[in-house]
């Protein structure tokens, strides 16, 4: 690693920290209706969205009517987008006459960008239309990203309004959340990407004469407004094959540190709102310390795996599956960040990384995508663990447990179990079912614990809501487009509808006074705390299942044996 490799990482967390508080401040005046200065600007687009829709911006409803709105939104995208793709082939914006997309592969990537997932088992340069591109699958990463922000804040209701059974308008902060923060951000991050060189335009794919003589199709597009909101929403699917290792999505070293920085800037300045909305920057602050020492922890696990010369590979940095104009860092800082964050692009082949680095990117899935995290998701995923910190904390001093004031009893920690749990038996059955089956066994492209491996990232991934794959395996089969279609819905509903649930049970709660035996939340104390409930939960769960793919590989291989 070199000097100047350290100085692009100092800066990289020094921006993200001091970014923090100012886009959160801006992101705490746009949710709680405060006039901001796009507001002149843009909220004559709100007001237009409320008329057309027939929405009551003053009408206000409970858990259930808000998680309702939630679901008939998600499913009519669902539905609007898998028929899209069923019949692309009869729509406009098809310069390369692509065919329809197969039932179950429709299914999987409708589902995958509905739930804010972005797996894809597909090629996008030979398999989707322009049209489906922009129409289908980029609104969905707006909101499907905005969909993350609402369950945050009526999470947010929940814990700091008493005795009611309100929590917002679901149409309202899914309006607010696309206006006001994705769109304007994802406007000016497209011109700053066009301007590095990734394309945008509806250009028939080229063909040029190579070097050798021989003939080649250049696929062309309008990719540079698809990227910019993939990073943004924590969404991370592909207009290219290559994701971000293309270079017409990812050309420069610029481009490279922006759609990285991009990845964890809304899901950090999150922290900085949700302190500030429930009367606590201080909190906010320490959620957001818990967080970047879980990046950073391993952010240099990974880094030290790289870099760590094995004698079987003539004791040199892996550079297998990476771009040589990103190189090694900039490869794990993207690897690190993207699967911290519920962000399914890459820019190098994770497949190819080291057995340690490439546990670290599952260990990031399989914490349940708290470390940032998706937009509004990662949060809301940190909060749970939170209300299971200050439970058991509870239980060693033998007091109630609180948290801000509201008490936790049995039905918020028994929906706190039930976020945690589902998307963990979710991974751990569906990867023993593929591991043990014909289909699942099909599509392997390696033997031994690093084919285990490629079965357990893809489950975790699915049900972590990620995106990203291990690349060695062939997922675009009837059986992995069904099971993992079916993770992606488990992962994302399963762990939204309690959340509501906590939400509502707590908002109908009395405040209780802060009193000397009210346990802090707000210290170094309580930091330890959480990220050791955080890696304790996920180490039980997960550790059988690691040791039998990434933990034996790096064994074996340090012993001379490859799979």
């Amino acid at each position: 690693m070199t000097i100047l490799e350290l100085i692009q990482v100092i800066l990289f967390f020094a921006l993200l920290i001091g970014l923090t508080p100012i886009l959160g401040n801006f992101l705490y005046k746009v949710f709680i209706a405060r006039k901001h200065f796009l507001y002149p600007a843009l909220g004559w687009l709100e007001r237009l969205t409320y008329k057309a829709g027939g929405i009551n911006p003053d009408e206000e409803s409970n858990w259930r009517t808000y998680a309702f709105g939630l679901l008939l939104f998600n499913f009519i995208g669902f539905l609007f987008l898998f028929v899209m793709q069923l019949l692309q082939s009869h729509l406009p914006l098809n310069p390369a006459h692509v065919r329809d997309v197969s039932w179950h592969s429709a299914f999987n990537t409708a589902v995958s960008f509905m739930t804010n997932t972005n797996w894809q088992g597909y090629s996008g340069e030979t398999t989707m239309s322009y049209l489906v591109q922009m129409i289908g699958l980029t609104v969905q990463n707006f909101v499907s990203a905005a969909t993350g922000i609402a369950v945050l804040l009526a999470l947010i209701r929940g814990l700091t309004r008493k005795t009611t059974e309100q929590l917002g308008n679901f149409w309202v902060d899914l309006t607010r959340s696309t206006i006001y923060v994705l769109l304007p951000l994802a406007i000016l991050f497209s011109i700053v990407l066009t301007g590095q060189g990734v394309i945008q335009n509806f250009h028939s794919y080229q063909t040029v004469q190579t070097l050798t003589g021989k003939t080649q199709e250049i696929p062309m597009g309008p990719a540079a407004s698809q990227i910019a909101i993939k990073q943004l929403g924590t969404n991370g699917g592909g207009f290219f094959n290559a994701n971000s290792a293309h270079p017409f999505e990812n050309p420069t070293p610029f481009s490279n540190f922006l759609e990285m920085f991009a990845i964890l800037l809304i899901p950090a300045s999150l922290t900085f709102t949700y302190g500030k909305m429930t009367g606590s920057v201080r909190h906010g602050w320490t959620i957001f310390t818990a967080m970047f020492i879980l990046l950073l922890a391993g952010l240099c696990v990974s880094l030290y795996a790289e870099y760590h010369g094995n004698p079987i590979f003539g004791n040199h940095a892996l550079m297998e599956g990476k771009e040589t104009r990103f190189g090694i860092t900039n490869s794990i800082l993207w690897s690190t960040s993207t699967t911290a964050a519920s962000n399914g692009s890459v820019n190098a082949m994770h497949d190819s990384l080291s057995p340690l680095a490439g546990m670290v990117a599952m260990v990031n899935l399989m914490l349940g995508e708290v470390i940032f995290g998706g937009v509004g998701a990662g949060l809301y995923g940190m909060v749970i663990f939170i209300i299971l910190t200050v439970f058991i904390a509870g239980l060693m001093v033998g007091r109630t447990p609180e948290y801000l004031g509201k008490k936790i009893e049995a039905f918020e920690v028994q929906m706190t179990l039930i976020a945690i749990l589902l998307p963990s038996i979710v991974i751990l059955v569906f990867t023993a079912w593929a591991s043990v089956s014909a289909p699942g066994l099909a599509s392997l492209n390696n033997n031994g614990p690093h084919g285990f491996s490629e079965i357990l990232y893809a489950f975790g991934s699915a049900a972590g809501n990620n995106g990203s794959a291990f690349a060695g395996l062939n997922a675009n089969t009837v059986f992995y487009n069904l099971a993992l279609g079916t993770a992606m819905l488990i992962g994302r509903f399963g762990v939204i509808l309690p959340v509501m649930a906590v939400a509502g049970s707590l908002a109908r709660k009395k405040s209780t006074p802060v009193s000397s035996g009210t346990f802090r939340t707000d210290n170094w104390l309580f930091i330890a705390l959480l990220i050791g409930i955080i890696l304790i939960v996920g180490g039980l769960t997960f550790f059988p299942a690691l040791a039998l793919g990434p933990i034996i590989e790096h064994l074996l291989l340090m012993n001379g044996i490859t799979f």
